[in-house]
């Protein structure tokens, strides 16, 4: 954790739909110096769409070798490495040689060039990649506060967050599965 880090502490009541997956979590999540509230939300999200046993957010932008989120095994092997943002094609595949799978979730204004560049690169690899709505990530970046309390619903590509402060609905497009 870098030593500047903005602490975000958070309780989230979790229903996934399609997955029948219905947990109550309690996450602290560190905001690195240098990250956006954009970013930080959709890491937030993100691992709401994946929750699971054993998932874990990493040291992020302070380890450059580390995914955003991950899970392991009970021995040690890495079974899911999450990216947020655009990486570069060179990064993800090594992350597959790794990993049993790879997901990169996309957010921001550059994320359809970025696809464009590196798509024929990607689709040599066996990893899943998602573009994120980014009007949606803006509002849920609106909500944001320092301790937060959330309803999260996901149906489909989508997802139904309810806070205090408001509610907003975001959803992704899969560009490769």
């Amino acid at each position: 954790m870098a030593s500047n880090s903005k602490i975000c502490k958070l309780k989230i009541s979790l229903s996934d739909i399609d997955r029948n997956h219905y947990d109550s979590l309690n996450l602290t999540v560190a905001q690195h110096p240098s990250e956006t509230t954009e970013r930080m939300m959709v890491r937030i999200l993100v691992f709401c769409i994946n929750a699971q046993e054993n998932l874990e957010f990493t040291k992020g932008l302070s380890a450059v070798d580390e995914p955003d989120i991950w899970a392991r095994s009970l021995d040690d092997q890495l079974l899911l490495w999450i990216d947020v943002g655009e990486p570069s094609p060179e990064r993800i595949k090594k992350a597959s040689r790794i990993a049993k799978d790879v997901k990169v979730y996309s957010f921001n204004r550059k994320s359809i060039p970025w696809w464009e560049q590196g798509r024929d690169k990607f689709a040599q690899l066996k990893c899943a990649f998602y573009r994120l709505e980014w009007e949606g990530i803006q509002s849920l970046a609106a909500l944001y506060q320092r301790t937060m309390q959330l309803s999260v619903t996901i149906t489909g590509n989508s997802a139904y967050v309810a806070t205090e402060l408001g509610e907003c609905e975001i959803s992704w497009v899969s560009l490769q599965a």
